[in-house]
């Protein structure tokens, strides 16, 4: 199948040409269609499926080949959950109307308010925005939504989990036209507030469902350790990253202070590379991000900031330094490798404190995952066994028997004996009541 047959304009094919993508994946194939027909999308799709050229295809053709409703407003509004991802999907963006008269903004938090109206004044036909900032705009009326024609959430999930409901609510209300269409794509349909959010911004979606969340990827091969302790760890990590196969490689660690202090360690041992937080300035982590895609380090330490949106196929591992806290960022961690049909290695590295992770996660995906051992670095470490129930003493109920009811016998009366006449005053003979004599 190619692009053609999904009904998307030659330009947009040679754009795509130019990029070396002559095929659509599974979800672009069964989204782009549907899109151009003019749903509304509810669609789950694993991470590195190629989603993000679904919903953009559909997104620029509409622009270039039929007529805006509004002169002003912007014409599609794509809201990520995250400044990377959003990132990712305005590159992508600007590859496609590369040579067009489209015009793309990009909204983030971090970045100047000013500079963020201005580019709004230029009336641009698309938006990328993360939705805390795409709130601030919309409530200081600097951004109008009453022409938007187009309204994608990528990763709806994810913008839900960071607590981003009302922002959504928001964005919901200032573009609620019955023209409107509306894609949502989500890492997983089984989401209560996914579901609840789709029903209030829905309208007789079509639903693509192409694999589970938990759907082991058949490109990624997936090794655990067992570790002692921090020191452990990094002599484990300091031996899987002097091997020849490591190209580049994302580490992932539980906080924002553990990036830092790793990377550090890691520089000292002759290893070039980059921590990437939180809590930096939005233009240092782009400017980390681009060196890092650029390739001038080998290695990025990382927390679940850049779980999604990092789409870098020159990535060959990823490493769990600590496993995620929760079972579903444990998918989208490893999915920063194996992409676009290259194969890719994740290893996680499994401690005392991560042994409840670690079962989280098996019963997340449903399967054994394998572990192995370094030799010379062999954990003592063997896991901690489930905890018995308690034993139940069953205590036997005891039934009274009930004895049966027997007449008990009337004892024999006492005879009464006769009552005597009281006996006179002196004792020798009984007193009788005199006769009244006959009346004459």
């Amino acid at each position: 199948m190619h692009f053609t047959d999904l009904g998307i304009d030659t330009r947009l094919e040679t754009q795509l040409a130019h990029q070396g993508i002559t095929q659509p994946t599974d979800i672009q194939a069964h989204a782009v269609p549907t899109a151009l027909a003019g749903h509304d999308i509810f669609a789950q799709s694993k991470t590195g499926s190629g989603k993000t050229l679904a919903f953009l295809l559909p997104a620029v053709q509409r622009v270039m080949k039929q007529k805006a409703l509004s002169k002003r407003d912007p014409r599609v509004l794509i809201v990520a959950p995250t400044r990377e991802l959003a990132t990712q999907v305005f590159t992508q963006l600007r590859l496609l109307i590369a040579g067009t008269n489209i015009k793309a903004v990009k909204i983030l938090g971090g970045e100047n308010f000013n500079d963020q109206i201005k580019a709004l004044r230029n009336d641009p036909h698309f938006v990328v925005a993360t939705p805390g900032r795409l709130a601030d705009h919309i409530t200081k009326r600097s951004l109008q939504l009453s022409g938007l024609e187009l309204l994608i959430f990528d990763e709806a999930d994810r913008i839900l989990d960071l607590g981003f409901t009302e922002q959504l609510k928001m964005i919901n209300e200032q573009a609620n036209h019955r023209l409107r269409q509306t894609l949502l794509f989500s890492a997983t349909l089984d989401h209560a507030q996914v579901d609840a959010l789709s029903r209030n911004l829905l309208k007789k979606p079509k639903q693509i469902t192409l694999s589970a969340a938990n759907e082991q990827h058949s490109d990624i091969k997936q090794t655990l350790y067992l570790a002692d302790n921090l020191d452990h760890k990094e002599a484990l990590l300091e031996h899987f990253l002097k091997q020849d196969d490591v190209g580049q490689c994302i580490i992932f660690t539980a906080t924002r202070a553990d990036t830092s202090r790793l990377s550090e360690a890691l520089n000292d041992k002759g290893f070039k590379s980059v921590a990437l937080a939180g809590d930096l300035t939005q233009s240092k982590r782009l400017e980390i991000m681009d060196s890092f895609s650029r390739e001038n380090f080998k290695i990025l330490i990382t927390t679940d900031v850049a779980s999604r949106g990092l789409d870098l196929l020159s990535v060959t591992h990823v490493i769990n330094f600590d496993l995620p806290k929760h079972a579903e960022e444990y998918v989208h961690r490893i999915g920063r490798t194996g992409r676009a049909g290259f194969k890719g290695n994740a290893l996680s590295l499994v401690g005392p404190k991560d042994w409840a992770s670690y079962i989280a996660i098996k019963s997340f995906l449903n399967d054994e995952l394998v572990f192995a051992s370094v030799e010379g670095l062999k954990a003592k470490f063997k896991g901690i066994k489930e905890k018995k129930p308690a034993a139940v003493v069953k205590t036997k109920k005891v039934t009274q028997v009930k004895k049966p009811h027997v007449k008990r016998k009337a004892k024999p009366k006492k005879p009464v004996a006769p009552i005597k006449a009281p006996m006179n005053i002196d004792g020798d003979s009984p007193m009788r009541r005199k006769k009244k004599p006959e009346q004459e």
